[in-house]
């Protein structure tokens, strides 16, 4: 039998922006971000009030198909509870569309909320259970809960491994002025890719487990690719070129997520040479790497 939440109970929660695949990692590999969006919850008497400003503020909803607050509500439900209504107040940083998880941080943001409303700890095993299954894909939502750098994989449902990250190692993001929406990108892969290609995927991921755990210097080569990046080009012109542009100059950079925006992954003093880097239609974040979903009030 459910219960109802009293009106007045509030939460504010922050989850990070988060990239996903890091070149090799297709559909596994999650890396969390410093640079965070803060969630403000309250339980109301009656009704849904929206109060976002920021990052598509001007389409998002007003309404209970907020992607926090439908989160919110599908993890009360699955913990017997109801609310009789919602008001949401934040401010979005991380912008939609462009390859940084911010939906992945609006759908953790809102189960983690549900859960302290509840009256419960945000179990990151549940936690992960029902953001993959709002979100689709796991590796996103993995990096946006446990924090750091993941592995997301399926073994009896979804598992996730966390690799601790050198202190040596940021990240720097050129954050696309244009989005790519993720389905459009996905509909341009292949449903099946040469067994070289595949093989050649599989050491330049051990790789960079590797490189992001002991050594850096490795991070260029580990982040080669040859499962998505190309195959998405038509989509990003832009980004691929601008990736092509930094690999050149020996950054490892890679298209973040399913794009459009480029990750560089490198130590702290190579990236700050970035700053110099002109790159029309982007905009450049250095960013250390970030921890994962927590309450903060």
């Amino acid at each position: 039998m459910s219960r109802s939440l009293p009106a007045g109970l509030a939460v504010i929660v922050e989850a990070p922006a988060t990239s996903a695949n890091l070149g090799p990692g297709f559909d596994c590999f999650g890396l969390a971000l410093d640079w965070y969006e803060r969630v403000h919850l309250e339980v109301r008497e009656a009704g849904y009030s929206i109060d976002i400003s920021g990052e598509g503020a001007e389409v998002l909803p007003r309404d209970e198909s907020h992607l926090i607050v439908r989160a919110t509500l599908a993890g009360l439900a699955e913990l017997g509870i109801r609310t009789p209504g919602l008001a949401l107040r934040c401010r979005n940083t991380i912008p939609q569309g462009r390859g940084l998880g911010s939906s992945s941080a609006a759908i953790v943001a809102g189960l983690t909320a549900a859960a302290v409303l509840a009256g419960e700890e945000p179990e990151p095993h549940w936690l992960l259970t029902q953001a993959r299954a709002i979100e689709g894909h796991p590796d996103n939502v993995a990096a946006a809960i446990y924090g750091g750098f993941v592995l997301a994989y399926e073994s009896g449902g979804i598992q996730v491994a966390q690799v601790g990250v050198t202190e040596n190692v940021s990240a720097a993001v050129f954050v696309a002025d244009s989005q790519v929406p993720t389905e459009i990108a996905r509909r341009l892969l292949p449903h099946a890719v040469p067994h070289g290609d595949a093989a050649a995927n599989s050491a330049r991921s051990a790789l960079l487990v590797h490189a992001l755990a002991r050594d850096p210097a490795r991070l260029f080569e580990a982040t080669r690719d040859w499962l998505h990046q190309s195959y998405r080009e038509p989509a990003m012109p832009r980004s691929y070129e601008l990736m092509k542009r930094l690999r050149g100059k020996g950054f490892a950079a890679v298209i973040s997520g399913a794009g459009p925006s480029v990750l560089v992954l490198g130590r702290a003093d190579d990236l700050h040479a970035l700053a110099t880097e002109v790159a029309p239609g982007f905009s450049l974040r250095l960013l250390a790497v970030g921890h994962g979903a927590r309450v903060i009030g």
